[in-house]
């Protein structure tokens, strides 16, 4: 917790409330606050002139960069300052200018933030996101509230995610595209308004996919935007391939559970 002995790791200018808990190894910079109800991690480091407001989580070896603003509260005028929270795991980047912001007791209470995941300046992270891990937002790249975003998923700068949708893993998403729908795992898309552009094959090769599992990514993508077969009809042709194809299961189950439509 904060005290004596981590005079050395806290700029003098930093506002750190003796009810928020740090790790001894946390570094804070100058003019950054942490407020009461802050919990940061081993190797956590924050830097000048962010704030840090509670109730919030933060695990182990982040950097959480210069002007940030973490745990703020959400941007809903239904909400009455009740106490949610933000949860965020280990070795995030959070970079200049980035926001995220705390739940809702209109959803869970809490936004949730994995781990190994990057935000680059200016992205936004609105009230009750669930965010998986290795995920990258670039520049700007804004999210509504309650929107999930699965491992692995790239978000280009400048795109923009409607409230309640659904990013799948392994998906791109290009340059200034506009969702307002549910973009399956492994399937690129860009666009005002996002259309599908294939899967995500460069970002599949890096990651140790082999040839076989893509192609067979390949055929499930053909099977859903490419056969005239509708959804449901689709969905049970691709579950037929997961027996012999595994990495399909997350592409059936992800269609089986959409609720907003798809990027078709």
């Amino acid at each position: 917790m904060h005290g004596a002995g981590l005079h050395r790791l806290i700029h003098p200018s930093a506002l750190v409330d003796p009810g928020a808990e740090l790790d001894p190894s946390v570094e804070v910079g100058p003019f950054a606050v942490i407020e009461s109800g802050v919990r940061i991690g081993a190797g956590t480091r924050i830097g000048p002139h962010a704030v840090v407001r509670g109730p919030t989580s933060i695990g182990r070896d982040n950097r959480i960069f210069q002007f940030a603003s973490v745990g703020e509260d959400p941007q809903d005028k239904k909400y009455g300052g009740e106490p949610t929270r933000l949860e965020i795991g280990d070795r995030n980047q959070i970079r200049e200018f980035a926001t995220l912001h705390r739940g809702t007791v209109q959803d869970q209470g809490v936004t949730r933030i994995g781990d190994d995941n990057l935000f680059m300046a200016y992205t936004h992270v609105a009230h009750d996101c669930r965010i998986g891990n290795r995920i990258i937002m670039a520049n700007a790249a804004s999210l509504g509230g309650h929107v999930e975003i699965q491992d692995w998923a790239i978000l280009g700068g400048f795109t923009i995610v409607h409230q309640f949708c659904r990013i799948g893993a392994h998906s791109f998403c290009a340059m200034g595209s506009v969702l307002s729908r549910n973009v399956p795992p492994y399937v690129m898309v860009g666009g005002h308004p996002a259309e599908p552009h294939g899967i995500n094959g460069e970002g599949l090769r890096r990651r140790g996919f082999t040839p076989e599992s893509i192609q067979a990514i390949k055929r499930a993508y053909r099977s859903l935007y490419m056969s005239g077969l509708k959804l449901d009809e689709a969905v049970q042709r691709i579950r037929g391939m997961v027996d012999d194809q595994p990495e399909l299961a997350i592409f059936a189950d992800f269609l089986a559970a959409t609720n907003r439509g798809l990027v078709r």
